[in-house]
């Protein structure tokens, strides 16, 4: 059966000493917390508005999907995304904008399966150089909210006390933090992925990546002229910094004033993609019939490509202690994992390195084979390279959104966009 808010809780309150110290105040308005769960994620989706999507997007009251946290964790996939969009607009071309946004995630996905960690160093050369030195950590006042311009105390309170942001905040606040607060972009892109319910590392870290020009053509800057634009004004209004805060000026201005003028000579970069991920294991044996599912952080609903091919089998999912200490999750993020996991019938949860449990597993004689959905995460490659070194281990690969096959380079997303848009734009076969 599944399990009820108390069970979330009592798990939640067993990993406290995990989780990062609360800071900041709440919201001053009342703000959506999405639940996890693909009840949640169905009812999300069948609100959608492709149309009004495409021309509202950027305004922070516009009609975006919020459906990332869900895309996130594999309970909704971005081809049934596509789908949904394809089947509610009049013409596809009403979707395409959507449809485009997801393809950016399956992009970061890609580009995350082949370099693995090495996304977390530079990947180009900065395309413009700071004029001040960068600080390794956050500062407390964004921490705590208290930097007194208006929109990034805003901001703060509602990643802290939502596990959210829209797209078009997350740009303003990681642009200030590094360019004009001088925080290097690993560090902000960490504090974000402590407490965003959609945090991903590909996406979010190659965001940042993006934003601090270290892996894009030009840094990404932020202006009040902006912010005044897709907010009407409503922070500016009331900010006590109007008129002299860090983002007053031109493009410009703020360039001449947080950039050094010569431009940095960069190669063109080129990232191939990664082949397909399938670890060295002996196939499962014939009188093996029910493997052990392993659900991870990519795959936490029954629709797990893994779990659809096994029904009937028991379902583990590992919380992983490495993983605890490295993205620090936060109390809503861990909440948000765990109402997904409270849906999945035949269910176990453990703590510990998941190598080491599935192989405990294993030798149990519970079974004798794992059946895991195919991530780009290399941790969870590891873990399971390290399984298949011994036992019979399957990875299943769930419907994807885009035809790569024609992908040679991954070094920008107009050049993935121009190879992949024809088969984005096409539905799954058999959906209409």
């Amino acid at each position: 059966m599944p399990r009820d808010r108390m069970w979330v809780e009592r798990l939640l309150d067993q990993l406290s000493p995990w989780q990062p110290t609360a800071l900041g105040s709440t919201c001053d308005e009342a703000l959506p917390v999405r639940q996890g769960g693909r009840i949640a994620a169905l009812a999300a989706l069948a609100s959608i508005d492709p149309a009004t999507y495409a021309h509202t997007r950027n305004h922070l009251d516009g009609a975006i999907t919020r459906l990332s946290p869900w895309l996130r964790h594999g309970v909704l996939s971005t081809a049934e995304v596509r789908d949904a969009a394809l089947a509610c607009v009049a013409s596809p071309q009403d979707a395409e904008k959507l449809i485009s946004e997801l393809a950016w995630r399956d992009y970061w996905q890609r580009i995350y399966a082949s370099l693995g960690e090495a996304i977390w160093t530079n990947l180009e050369v900065p395309a413009a150089t700071s004029t001040q030195p960068f600080v390794s950590a956050v500062p407390d006042d964004v921490l705590t909210a208290t930097t007194g311009m208006a929109c990034v105390d805003a901001f703060v309170r509602e990643l802290h006390s939502t596990g959210f942001l829209h797209n078009h905040a997350r740009m303003w606040l990681a642009s200030w933090l590094i360019h004009a607060r001088g925080v290097h972009w690993q560090a902000g892109a960490a504090w974000f992925l402590s407490h965003l319910l959609d945090a991903d590392p590909a996406s979010n870290t190659l965001s940042w990546q993006w934003v601090a020009g270290t892996f894009a053509s030009k840094p990404y800057i932020f202006n009040r002229e902006n912010l005044e634009r897709y907010t009407a004004g409503r922070f500016c209004r009331s900010c006590a910094l109007l008129g002299q805060c860090d983002v007053e000026g031109s493009y410009d201005d703020l360039a001449a004033r947080w950039f050094a003028h010569e431009p940095n000579e960069r190669p063109r970069l080129q990232i191939p993609p990664a082949l397909p991920w399938r670890p060295g294991a002996s196939p499962p044996s014939a009188t093996d019939t029910q493997p052990i599912v392993w659900l991870t952080l990519e795959s936490l609903a029954e629709t797990s490509p893994a779990a659809a091919a096994h029904p009937n089998a028991r379902r583990v999912f590992l919380i992983d202690p490495d993983w605890l200490a490295r993205e620090r999750p936060s109390r809503l993020r861990l909440r948000f994992v765990l109402e997904c996991l409270a849906e999945i019938k035949h269910l176990d949860i453990g703590v510990g390195p998941p190598a080491v449990a599935l192989g405990d597993l294993l030798r149990s004689g519970r079974a004798t084979s794992v059946a895991v959905a195919d991530t780009p995460c290399p941790f969870t490659r590891r873990a399971a390279a390290e399984v298949g070194a011994t036992h019979a281990l399957e990875v299943w690969a769930g419907a994807d959104l885009v035809d790569a096959s024609r992908v040679s380079d991954l070094g920008r997303f107009s050049r993935y966009w121009s190879k992949v848009r024809a088969s984005a734009m096409r539905p799954t076969l058999g959906v209409f």
